[in-house]
């Protein structure tokens, strides 16, 4: 797992990619729903628990996004690709 602080746009938009509700992100990671849904609901990085924010952003990873930091992507923000 890559020390990358990761938005919660990043995480909507990998979802997006996945195809992949907040409910089918918290059945797979073991993070509770409501704390996926609350944690949605912020802007900025994505926060909580390290234990959390570390089994969102593995299980995520272990489907195959790629999370690009700023200057990684064209316009120079960052962004979510599938491997």
């Amino acid at each position: 797992m890559s020390i990358l602080k990761v938005s919660i746009n990043q995480v909507k938009a990998a979802r997006a990619l996945l195809g992949w509700s907040q409910e089918t992100l918290a059945a797979k990671s073991g993070v509770s729903w409501p704390t996926i849904k609350r944690l949605e609901a912020a802007d900025g990085n994505l926060g909580g628990r390290a234990s959390t924010v570390g089994a969102i952003q593995a299980t995520l990873e272990a489907a195959g996004v790629v999370f690009l930091a700023a200057g990684d992507v064209v316009d120079g923000g960052p962004g979510v690709r599938l491997r």
